[in-house]
């Protein structure tokens, strides 16, 4: 695309969009695996509260608001593949 040009291919937007809404899928997953993984270690002490505050507080948080991004910027990329295909007059 020559600069200062905007526009998308429509079918490779989608694809993006279904992309990035299937990450949410693996952080998913590594969400479920630590917190399954802790809860069947035997650990105790202050390492492991520390690990534990920091997941609960910091990184699970920020893996959820990852998933929120990942889901809205999807969406975004659908609709815009779809809004392009209208105007474009294709024929999905």
């Amino acid at each position: 695309m020559p600069a200062g040009m905007y526009g998308a291919d429509p079918d490779q937007l989608c694809a993006l969009g279904r992309k990035l809404v299937a990450q949410n899928e693996e952080i998913a997953q590594i969400q479920s695996v630590v917190m399954t993984t802790l809860a069947g270690t035997t650990w105790q002490g202050p390492a492991r509260d520390r690990f534990e505050a920091e997941w609960n507080d910091q990184f699970d948080p920020a893996l959820n608001a990852l998933k929120d991004a990942f889901t809205a910027a999807g969406n975004e990329c659908s609709q815009r593949a779809a809004s392009l295909t209208q105007v474009m007059g294709v024929v999905a």
